[in-house]
């Protein structure tokens, strides 16, 4: 099957087109899904511990390089997921354009890193809620959110896409007003009267980096997670009403929200807050909210801290299921998790995906130490490597694509300065990973992810249906 194609010669007709799938998203809800999937635990409850170890103007620092890297890699991922609109996304990408081995380990990293988060979001979600309701025990708020969030996943993805909207809008409206209320008590013009302004002298009371530079290199890693889920857009880029513009404009308007929102923050957090203080309160949004005055602060977050952690199981069982389909639609999984329901839903990638889920919440209840810690650093792991397989898919797209007599020009969205942004998305990545290697409390990532990827490699070649004769993974089958 081919097609000649108005931006380039006869190509191929990628296979997997997601065609059982509804687009019935729009551009506002692709924006909503991805700062839904970044904005989250991470910055409001583990930000000021990136301010205490880096240092206030470290941790501006490393925010901002973390921007420029998740930027590189969305540029990549946006010249893909507009020529090829995939569900299976940077999974079929890498299928491609790499090899069938890397889209299947990519497909496995990203599902492990959604379905052990949706555990550990569930249980914190019920422990939140029992600060307002003690006599009721936690698994029974557990049970609810994962009802809900099941439910939202499990009719339409226009369902789905409006709760999530919705969802994320809460915690944006916060961080907005966050910094809005910070960056007022800074100037004086909030906060308990008869105190004069802190102004930026927190910034270098300590000297520009007080805990030297290694820290910052080590905090990227943990920056490079904080503004992991920008790639949701591409997941949901084969369930978008006319991807060829929308994904481009979520792709832009997503990530200037993300560095003013994240910098934002974390120029108040060290504003505000002694470093040394920065990484010991619970969440310095209730630390800050409290310093201005405002009332009730600690179950407002708590509030919002159960939206986050609902958005981010909402996005994170939806990312889950699409990259079980992909792997049922390139069989390398049963068929069975490849059949979309008529209203657009892969139902049985869904529930093994719950259910997954919901291993992983006995797992941090029952072996905490053990099975749950591999499978955290696993899933920390997993995110910075899919990143390294979306620009090595991006390169390898536009030398074939360029080989085969096509323009770049052509392209409905072309990632600017071929080789040098996928090279630099590439090498940042990298050094990510060396960074984890520096410190002893996140070398078990390496420890655990490497030996996984073999694993994933070697499960392929073993279950691959072309060596036992089978047609080509990648064709397309009839779903219902």
């Amino acid at each position: 099957m081919s097609k000649t194609s108005s931006d380039g010669p006869e190509i191929p007709e990628p296979r997997g087109t997601s065609r059982d799938f509804k687009r019935s998203m729009q551009s506002r809800h692709l924006v909503m899904l991805s700062l839904g999937g970044v904005i989250g635990t991470g910055l409001f409850l583990s930000s000021g511990y990136t301010v205490n170890q880096a240092g206030p103007m470290g941790a501006i620092l490393a925010y901002l390089i973390g921007g420029v890297v998740v930027y590189l890699v969305m540029m990549c991922l946006g010249e893909l997921s507009v020529h090829m609109p995939e569900t299976g996304a940077f999974s079929a990408h890498a299928t491609r354009y790499i090899g069938p081995g890397t889209g299947y380990t990519v497909a496995w990293l990203y599902w492990l890193t959604w379905t052990v988060a949706l555990g550990s979001e569930f249980t914190a979600s019920g422990l939140l809620m029992a600060k307002w309701f003690p006599d009721v025990p936690i698994w029974i708020w557990s049970a609810l959110f994962a009802l809900i969030v099941f439910l939202t996943n499990a009719f339409t993805p226009k369902i789905f896409a409006e709760t999530e909207f919705w969802l994320s809008l809460i915690k944006v409206a916060t961080v907005v007003i966050f910094i809005i209320v910070g960056a007022a008590a800074i100037f004086g013009l909030a906060g308990p009267e008869g105190q004069p302004a802190p102004m930026f002298h927190n910034l270098t009371r300590e000297g520009f980096f007080p805990t030297g530079v290694m820290p910052i290199l080590v905090t990227m890693l943990a920056v490079s997670f904080a503004f992991s889920g920008t790639e949701l857009i591409g997941i949901a880029a084969g369930e978008t009403e006319n991807p060829e513009k929308n994904v481009p404009l979520a792709i832009r308007a997503t990530l200037w929200r993300l560095v003013v929102f994240f910098v934002g923050t974390i120029v108040v957090i060290a504003a505000m807050l002694p470093r040394e203080q920065a990484g010991l309160v619970e969440s310095p949004f209730v630390t800050v909210f409290a310093m201005t005055g405002i009332p009730h602060a600690g179950d407002i977050m708590n509030f919002v801290i159960i939206t986050a952690l609902l958005s981010a199981a909402n996005s994170g069982l939806y990312a889950a299921s699409r990259m079980l389909w992909s792997l049922g639609e390139q069989r390398t999984l049963p068929s069975v998790f490849a059949r979309v329901t008529r209203g657009g839903i892969p139902l049985n990638a869904l529930l093994f995906s719950m259910l997954g889920g919901l291993l992983a919440l006995l797992s941090s209840a029952f072996a905490p130490d053990t099975l749950y810690l591999v499978l955290v650093s696993i899933s920390g792991f997993a995110v910075v490597a899919v990143w390294m397989s979306i620009a090595v898919s991006q390169m390898c797209f536009r030398r074939q694509f360029v080989r085969g007599g096509g323009d770049p020009a052509t392209l409905g969205y072309r990632a600017p300065f071929y080789p040098w942004v996928p090279l630099g998305a590439f090498i940042a990545c990298l050094l990510c990973f060396v960074g984890i290697a520096f410190d002893p409390t996140q070398r078990i990532a390496l420890y655990c992810g490497i030996p996984f990827i073999a694993v994933c490699y070697l499960a392929f070649y073993l279950t691959d249906p072309r060596r036992k004769g089978g047609t080509d993974s990648s064709a397309v089958k009839e779903t219902s």
